[in-house]
């Protein structure tokens, strides 16, 4: 065999040992962030769906505000009374 043919398949066999430690070195660093990551993917998916059926929010909004009544009014009452007091502080006006 030819001395080039030699050094290049003793390079390329150096190259897939350097590969396959860096794969499994990766993986490692990559296993502690799994969790968040997936539970970001699932937070994504529930964002999109969200968009695609806009309605389901309605629906779920009317059946909380129907079950409980006095706890979403009271949150939104605090909720539009935090609101009125930023927009003043920040000198905006309706």
């Amino acid at each position: 065999m030819n001395a080039k043919l030699i050094q290049l398949a003793a390079r390329r066999e150096r190259l897939i040992a350097q590969a396959a430690s860096q794969r499994t070195a990766l993986a490692l660093n990559v296993e502690s962030w799994r969790r968040p990551l997936q539970l970001a993917d699932q937070g994504l998916a529930a964002l999109r769906f969200v968009k695609r059926h806009p309605l389901w929010m309605g629906g779920i909004v009317v059946l909380l505000t129907a079950l409980r009544p006095g706890r979403i009014g009271e949150k939104l009452r605090r909720g539009w009374i935090t609101w009125q007091v930023m927009h003043k502080l920040l000198g905006r006006t309706q």
